[in-house]
């Protein structure tokens, strides 16, 4: 079993005493340590001594609401998961919670269980690494898709924007057939179906030992073109 320490640490914010209570005693039977606040002064308390994974904050409370505590807390630079709760579920309030910062809103009533699915898929995706291009290997070549930059060792090659674009655009799935037409709607720069060819050949010149039989920027005859990095 888990120590404390590994569990998920939740803030729980509902002026209602019934159902801190309740969401306190469902929440830590589900392997979570439960903190409660009856207000956004004492949360705010609870934040400076402990530290949490994630804040469950009802809307409607005395003192500073939760909106306006979301808000607060979105500005001063805090990326703690917020799920919202609220008596009211029209879309106007459900916008409005998203607008403040929550990642997301839950009506009353709600069902424990429901609760309980979607803090697990909040804090699943908090916990996901961000997503981005990483670097792929082009022979000696090494192209990082974050620095738009083609290298080996201290050289570095220039790339234009258009070759830099397309090259992205090909690097983000490698081993993918991408299509003229795909290149030239998914390109930063302007370019049209026509001129991808074009494009692909003088790019083809920077990055293939021998551009005639390219290795890794191929053809794929009718459909387009694939990159086949190592």
């Amino acid at each position: 079993m888990a120590g404390l320490a590994e569990l998920p640490h939740l803030l729980v914010v509902d002026d209602d005493t019934r159902l801190r209570a309740l969401l306190a005693r469902y929440l830590g039977e589900e392997g979570h340590v439960v903190t409660t606040a009856e207000s956004a002064a004492v949360a705010r308390a609870c934040m400076r001594a402990l530290a949490f994974d994630m804040l469950v904050l009802d809307v409607m409370m005395p003192g500073q609401n939760g909106l306006d505590f979301a808000k607060a807390l979105r500005a001063e630079g805090c990326a703690l998961p917020i799920l919202m709760l609220t008596a009211r579920g029209e879309a106007e309030e459900r916008i409005a919670g998203l607008e403040a910062g929550a990642d997301d809103y839950l009506p009353k009533p709600f069902e424990p269980r429901e609760l309980l699915l979607r803090i697990t898929a909040i804090m699943r995706r908090a916990a996901r690494p961000p997503e981005g291009p990483v670097p792929i290997r082009l022979g000696r070549w090494r192209f990082d898709p974050d620095r738009s930059e083609l290298s080996s060792g201290a050289e570095t090659v220039r790339l234009t924007d258009v070759e830099t674009s397309l090259l992205r655009v090909l690097a983000e799935t490698p081993g993918g057939i991408v299509s003229r037409d795909e290149l030239a709607d998914r390109s930063r720069a302007t370019v049209n179906v026509r001129s991808i060819d074009v494009q692909v050949n003088r790019l083809r010149r920077k990055i293939e030992a021998d551009p005639r039989t390219p290795r890794y920027l191929q053809t794929v005859r009718g459909s387009g073109y694939v990159l086949r990095p190592d």
